[in-house]
């Protein structure tokens, strides 16, 4: 089983000590080439193409001016870093040093910056969302840039753990960035639904916490079998025969 799931904006780089030794990124060199462009903008120039507020402008681009010369304490383990819903979910601070291991075998983390993240790969601080309009080399935007990359690693990858069966747990956005035409897999994309106004409706907070809960229990299960999917029953949820397909498993609440 590999599984993939989206980061997220806010952040806790507080430090840690985890139960297992930090990894590296496996694209760390081209996300020191994205950094590169991005030092290069001005404040005004983050706001506008993150489409986010002066102050958050201004926060990022001193990240990308200190980029080069932050040291291994400014850093942190990625899935302990992001801090957002689906990380609210997953609480990988709470999993056992067997789970953590499964875990850095089988989970990946998609990022605009860094493509392709292992939980325990040491990250800095950064803000770049993978629909975010900027180009790399020849490359037009971060989905032209990653989509080979990452499809090429996640195939790799996949082959070592001999596995066929991908849970994607990442957000529309992220996923994109990944060529499924490319990849020989049995693609698995379970959905989340609460019931609203008379209807079974997919609520965005809620849905990004059930797939970091539907993370933190496939990785508890430790196991490649697809079988277990239909068992999720965390926080008030159940698979729903009637709503689902072969390769979209509904999971409703109330």
């Amino acid at each position: 089983m590999y599984i993939l799931i989206s980061p997220a904006k806010t952040l806790d780089f507080n430090p840690i000590e985890t139960l297992l030794p930090s990894s590296k990124p496996v694209f760390n060199s081209e996300a020191d080439k994205i950094a590169s462009i991005l030092k290069k903008k001005k404040p005004n120039d983050l706001s506008e193409m993150m489409k986010i507020s002066d102050d958050l402008a201004r926060l990022n681009y001193e990240r990308y001016q200190q980029w080069s010369n932050l040291t291994d304490n400014q850093l942190k383990e990625a899935a302990f870093a992001f801090k957002g819903d689906v990380y609210q979910g997953l609480e990988i601070e709470k999993l056992s040093k067997d789970e953590l291991k499964y875990a850095q075998n089988h989970l990946r983390i998609l990022s605009g910056l860094y493509g392709l993240l292992q939980p325990l790969d040491k990250i800095a601080p950064y803000r770049l969302e993978m629909g975010t309009d900027l180009s790399v080399g020849k490359a037009a935007n971060l989905y032209d840039y990653w989509k080979s990359k990452i499809t090429r690693q996640i195939s790799e990858e996949m082959k070592s753990l001999d596995t066929k069966l991908l849970v994607n747990l990442a957000s529309n956005e992220y996923f994109k960035s990944v060529d499924t035409k490319n990849i020989e897999a049995d693609i698995i994309s379970p959905v989340f639904k609460d019931y609203k106004n008379g209807e079974y409706k997919i609520i965005s907070f809620f849905a990004k916490k059930a797939r970091g809960l539907m993370t933190r229990y496939l990785i508890k299960e430790n196991t490649t079998d697809k079988s277990v999917i239909p068992g999720f029953q965390e926080d008030g949820y159940q698979y729903n025969e009637r709503l689902s397909t072969s390769n979209k498993p509904v999971f409703t609440r109330g």
